[in-house]
């Protein structure tokens, strides 16, 4: 076989996949086999106050977060961090997204917090900020998701099956 007998359609001057796809969706050819270009960056997402809101999960904790410039002061459930969480790796675990973006101290957090114990709202509350300080400086994104910030973790408690004590627990077996 020769070279000319092993042409595509495209070659030929007919329509490529792309290129009929794009008449279907009713956009011109040559637009249409592109792949969308985002060299655009991200745009801040901010309300009329300046503030950025996300919402964070862990476990059955459900936090709403709202970030805006100021101290570092942080507020969950209209109290200030360090009597909402008493221990100090729950404290750490919070501070962690501002640490890897070196925004220690730049951000007032305002958050309210339900659901869970103390340990799943800690997750909770640092998961919301990471979203939010996302939507504040989209930049921030490749630290935030190296540091695993951004993925929301999806452990939970596993239900109790019938039969046995616990999930997984049987009750004690008796011989006699």
């Amino acid at each position: 076989m020769a070279d000319s007998d092993t042409t595509t359609p495209a070659e030929e001057g007919g329509a490529t996949l792309g290129d009929a796809l794009g008449e279907a969706l009713g956009r011109p050819a040559s637009v249409a086999g592109e792949m969308p270009q985002e060299d655009s960056p991200r745009e801040p997402v901010r309300d009329d106050l300046g503030r950025s809101y996300a919402t964070g999960k862990r476990k059955d904790a459900v936090a709403r977060v709202w970030i805006k410039p100021g101290k570092g002061q942080i507020s969950v459930n209209g109290r200030t961090f360090e009597t909402y969480f008493a221990r100090p790796v729950l404290r750490m675990m919070i501070d962690q997204p501002f640490q890897a973006a070196a925004r220690t101290g730049q951000f007032d957090v305002v958050c309210t917090v339900r659901g869970g114990g103390l340990s799943g709202q800690a997750g909770a509350v640092r998961h919301g900020i990471s979203k939010a300080l996302l939507l504040y400086e989209p930049e921030l994104r490749g630290v935030l998701k190296a540091g695993g910030f951004l993925t929301r973790d999806s452990r939970v408690v596993e239900r109790k099956k019938y039969g046995r004590a616990k999930a997984r627990r049987s009750f004690q077996f008796s011989k006699r």
